[in-house]
């Protein structure tokens, strides 16, 4: 999973010009900021380092040299019992209606060839609509089989994107290290050590406060939800022999979510499983990550589900790594016919109909804040 798939962007623009209406008096330097060491913190940082470097090396590394696209195939459900329909609707209505629902579900399938430059083609079909988005260069198209509209203004990849998985991965490990050890935004620790299984595990702590979650807010940008990881308070436990993570408590107040990953490992350290125990608003209850090799030693499939007392979301996804000598797969046109729109138009659409259906399965109990219209 990656967990950085978005940059974030600083817009100068944000900032006040400053016209002065005549010459100012030569300024005294400003005195520098004397930060305080801190060799906890530091010796923290540095074992987070160790441990991100021990996680591209076992868990990426040398299968992957030389890739350069991978082909998804798979699916992505959310399905709600009749019972937590009708306990939404009860205490909606506090009584006053009982509700009839034989449950609500969306299901969504997916195809996809991706490559480390940034290249893509991305088939989406399901509850939520049917999509077609592709890049290749500096153009592509979104096209919407329900609005029969498409459009041609579309983000760039990244001016440094990658040429193989192999530097992939690691960039996605750096998106992480740049928040949580480049970064000033996490206090990091250390918090002492256990014994496990015959392990020696060594325990650090990374905090950034949030505000506390308010139940009354239904919407959020597309960026707060991906980027719940940015803030919040992590707890991590490592193998002191293996430098691996074995054990991690993650919670944002803000965002409802409270989580401890187990993690399992196999042949060469490769990640095998993830256990999971949920305390998120709304979604209290078990999970799991399953991670299948081919002889290759590269991914070959990945699994997961997330589960509570009456409701369900699962995913499964085929994975088919490629050397690929270039991008003929990703060559497309929108539909004769078709509309073409302004990016904004096309974007204030789409939102509105995953918001509706969002909010259909709001009102059926699931906990998904929608998406807010107009806003990144």
């Amino acid at each position: 999973m990656r967990l950085s798939v978005l940059p974030l962007l600083l817009v100068a623009s944000l900032l006040p010009a400053q016209t002065p209406a005549k010459p100012a008096a030569k300024a005294k330097p400003a005195a520098k900021a004397v930060t305080k060491a801190n060799p906890d913190a530091d010796a923290a940082r540095k074992v987070l380092q160790e441990t991100l470097d021990a996680v591209n090396n076992a868990w990426f590394g040398q299968p992957y040299q030389g890739i350069n696209a991978v082909q998804l195939q798979g699916t992505l459900g959310i399905s709600l019992s009749g019972a937590a329909v009708n306990q939404k609707v009860d205490s909606l209505s506090q009584g006053a209606v009982k509700g009839n629902s034989t449950g609500g579900q969306a299901n969504l399938r997916v195809k996809s060839t991706y490559f480390a430059n940034g290249d893509f083609r991305t088939d989406l079909a399901g509850d939520f609509g049917t999509l077609l988005y592709t890049r290749r260069g500096n153009r592509g198209f979104l096209y919407s089989k329900e609005q029969n509209a498409y459009t041609t203004r579309i983000d760039l990849a990244p001016a440094d994107a990658p040429l193989t998985y192999t530097s992939w991965f690691r960039q996605t490990l750096n998106d992480i290290k740049a928040v949580y050890i480049d970064a000033p935004t996490f206090s990091a620790s250390q918090a002492g050590e256990e014994t496990s299984e015959g392990r020696t595990l060594q325990r650090l702590v990374f905090n950034a406060p949030t505000a506390g979650w308010d139940a009354k807010k239904r919407e959020q940008s597309v960026a707060q939800s991906l980027g719940f990881w940015k803030r919040g308070r992590l707890e991590v436990a490592i193998d002191k022999a293996t430098k691996q993570p074995v054990r991690m408590d993650f919670r944002n107040d803000e965002q409802g979510v409270h989580t401890r990953c187990t993690f399992t490992y196999g042949n060469a350290g490769r990640l095998q499983a993830i256990d999971i125990s949920n305390s998120s608003r709304g979604f209290e209850g078990p999970g799991w990550l399953r991670v299948g090799y081919g002889g290759d030693g590269r991914m070959s499939n990945l699994a997961g589900e997330l589960a509570s007392q009456d409701k369900k979301v699962s995913f499964a996804m085929d994975m088919n790594w490629t050397k690929a000598t270039g991008a003929a797969e990703l060559v497309a046109v929108p539909p004769a016919g078709a509309t073409k729109r302004g990016r904004e138009d096309m974007e204030t659409q789409l939102a509105l109909g995953a918001a509706s259906r969002i909010f259909d399965l709001q009102r059926a109990g699931l906990n998904l804040r929608s998406i807010a219209i107009g806003g990144k």
